[in-house]
């Protein structure tokens, strides 16, 4: 399978809707974790249903934002779209920025346990009373390892290390090293051609997160995270609502931040993530790179060339 990576806004889905016009059997299978919830569209630059039409689209809508998703379940789920794609004849493609999930996809998961529901509603109880960065200083002194590579405010994954612990006795880390020693880690993707994004001039890519985001702007982003705030039954601590652009506009609509303010922290955050992506995206090898700035062209054909190849 071809697999397109990249940090936010850096082109990969012109890039994609390009390949379906060349090929018209590609199928994108969407690897974002904030495009998976619906009513969620704008801020996630998700595909319109005119473009799903043009260019089929899987694992985007999939989930309530009261919901919570995981690498796993990407896992299982991409494993799954891309059977299904296969036996009706066409191609699958996977596109994405969650390199979290490509991670698990390439390198394989270990095999962790699941903690009780009991124990993770503690957690949440907990969070709404002292906050997550309190909890994230827990998870200091239990697991330093894990908790370095992980922001203060990243409610899922600081209480799924607490969950592990509380459960089993055992850090996060201990466990994943556990499972390296039984050998259970497996890639599930099979054999992927990755073809990755890399911006190299910061500017470059600054310049178009803005643009997008002010384009957002303007077609509502800001009306569509207030009908998720008035649903009642959704709060900022979920991972949907600490979706990038989705927190600052929650803490704008809960009055804590003017509109300026909103939007320079949600442009912000948006350029500290595809930092981190970008991070992500040097780390992992056998990736075959391309500067979107000057070699798009170039990359397109090298997609086009990996898919007919196979």
């Amino acid at each position: 399978m071809l697999c397109l990576l990249g940090p936010t806004a850096s082109g990969k889905s012109s890039l994609a809707f390009w390949l379906a016009q060349e090929i018209p059997e590609v199928e994108i299978i969407s690897m974002d974790s904030a495009q998976i919830y619906r009513g969620m569209n704008i801020g996630t630059a998700k595909p319109t249903a005119a473009e799903c039409a043009q260019l089929p689209h899987h694992l985007i809508d999939i989930l309530d934002p009261a919901e919570s998703y995981s690498a796993a379940r990407f896992v299982q789920d991409a494993c799954r779209a891309a059977e299904h794609i296969r036996a009706r004849g066409k191609i699958p493609v996977i596109v994405g920025g969650t390199m979290l999930y490509f991670k698990a996809l390439s390198e394989g998961l270990d095999d962790l346990p699941t903690a009780p529901a009991e124990i993770r509603a503690r957690i949440a109880e907990e969070a709404s009373a002292i906050g997550w960065p309190a909890l994230h200083q827990q998870l200091t002194s239990i697991d330093p390892q894990t908790a370095r590579r992980l922001n203060p405010n990243d409610a899922q994954r600081i209480s799924r290390a607490l969950e592990l612990y509380r459960h089993t006795g055992e850090s996060m880390t201990a466990l994943i090293a556990q499972s390296a020693a039984r050998g259970t880690r497996q890639p599930a993707g099979g054999r992927l051609h990755v073809v990755g994004l890399q911006p190299e001039d910061r500017a470059w890519l600054h310049q178009r997160i803005g643009i997008r985001f002010e384009q957002m702007l303007a077609e509502g982003f800001l009306d569509e995270v207030r009908a998720l705030f008035n649903r009642g039954d959704l709060h900022g601590g979920l991972p949907s609502m600490r979706c990038v652009g989705y927190r600052q506009a929650w803490d704008h609509l809960a009055g804590l931040t003017s509109t300026e303010a909103f939007v320079d922290a949600a442009i912000a955050a948006t350029r500290q993530l595809a930092k981190r992506q970008i991070t992500w995206l040097r780390g992992f090898s056998s990736i075959t790179r391309f500067d979107p700035r000057d070699q798009a062209q170039t990359a397109r054909e090298v997609c086009k060339e990996l898919i007919l190849a196979d």
